[in-house]
């Protein structure tokens, strides 16, 4: 039988210090990573004229603080050794305005940015830096949407599919970007999104 081994970290990713132990944790478990996906979000949506401090702080630090910080704490090593993959989840939120995004939004859009200036920085030596983009997706970070159904319903009619996405429907090309394949592609975001943004 084929299997892998794993290790799980449990970190606060809302707080510089808690940023750098879960680095240090995941770095001593199987030696320094090859593949990082920064898949940890806050998904939080008041309307902006009420956005306060603490959501956008908050925001801000799970959502693009993050993986600035993974990025820089594990980028360099990957260029040095000659193959790297930094992986970053985004949101239709940094394309288009919906649904309030608000600071969810911003932090999205940061996000693309970062994947670029990361693949600027380091693609040269093998490091590559993409975002992937969900439609809309039936995960508890969409509670608030998910509680409505006429909406669940609209956002499907929206697709060319049919219907909203799956957390399985980005499990090949998250390994599409993993691999050595995608070596050629970085400084992108990948809509998988069953055609949302193309409705």
């Amino acid at each position: 039988p084929r299997g892998c081994r794993a290790a799980a970290v449990s970190a606060d990713l809302g707080t510089r210090e808690g940023v750098a132990r879960a680095a240090e944790e995941a770095a001593a478990a199987f030696g320094e990573p090859d593949i990082l996906v920064n898949s940890a979000g806050l998904n939080l949506r008041p309307p902006m004229g009420e956005l306060g401090d603490e959501v956008w702080d908050a925001t801000m630090a799970v959502n693009l603080e993050a993986p600035f910080l993974l990025g820089r704490r594990f980028g360099p090593g990957m260029a040095e050794r000659g193959f790297g993959r930094l992986i970053h989840i985004s949101s239709q939120q940094a394309f288009r305005a919906s649904l309030t995004s608000g600071a969810y939004g911003v932090s999205k859009a940061g996000l693309v940015a970062l994947a670029r200036s990361q693949a600027e920085a380091w693609s040269p030596r093998g490091v590559t830096a993409n975002t992937l983009v969900p439609g809309f997706v039936m995960t508890p970070l969409n509670a608030r949407v998910a509680a409505d159904p006429e909406l669940v319903r609209a956002l499907a009619g929206r697709t060319l599919t049919g219907r909203n996405g799956l957390p399985e429907d980005f499990a090949g090309a998250a390994v599409f970007l993993a691999s050595p394949a995608a070596g050629y592609v970085t400084g992108q975001s990948i809509f998988v999104d069953g055609g949302f943004s193309a409705h």
